[in-house]
Formats: structure tokens, C-alpha cells, sequence
């Protein structure tokens, strides 16, 4: 299993859940995938039209930000934890 964190802000497009399980393991794709099947609205926050994931959201995996160790296809084992954060703008 999979412990995907979700923040106050996306809880609404997962039935108010802040942390949902996934089955799927191997890649954040596959993890993202199976969200989709379950949360659909959630999975449109999250990923553009072509699949990719959209700019204005940061994914984790067991702390490392998935832009900088592959996208959608960083490495997700058993147990491991996907923390997903909105980006923060300001000025």
C-alpha cells in the first residue's frame, strides 16, 4: 500500500479524506492512475489534459519532489508516502 496526504485545500475532490491508501506501486503514474479511477475530480486537480502533472502542484515522494527525480515516472515502493502540495505564490 500506498499513503497518498492530501491538503485541506483538495479534500473536498477525495470525500473529505486527508489521506487515502492506493494499492498501486511502481510508479507515481500508476499511483495517480489508480486515484483517478476512484477520485476523478481529484485526479483533474492534479494532471493536465495530456496526463502530465500541472504546474501549479508539487508531488512528494517519501519527501523527495517528484520533478527532480523523474515526474511521473519517480519510483513508488510499498509504503511508501506521496504528499501532494499546492504551490505557493506571493509577492
Amino acid at each position: 500500500m500506498v499513503t497518498v496526504l492530501l491538503p485541506g485545500p483538495l479534500r473536498g475532490d477525495a470525500g473529505g479524506a486527508s489521506r487515502l491508501s492506493v494499492s498501486a506501486v511502481g510508479t507515481l503514474r500508476a499511483v495517480l492512475d489508480e486515484l483517478a479511477v476512484a477520485h476523478p475530480r481529484l485526479a483533474r486537480r492534479l494532471r493536465d489534459e495530456r496526463g502530465e502533472l500541472r504546474r501549479y502542484v508539487n508531488v512528494y515522494v517519501d519527501g523527495e519532489d517528484c520533478r527532480h527525480s523523474g515526474g511521473l515516472a519517480t519510483p513508488v515502493g510499498v509504503g511508501a508516502e506521496v504528499q501532494v502540495l499546492p504551490s505557493v505564490a506571493g509577492g
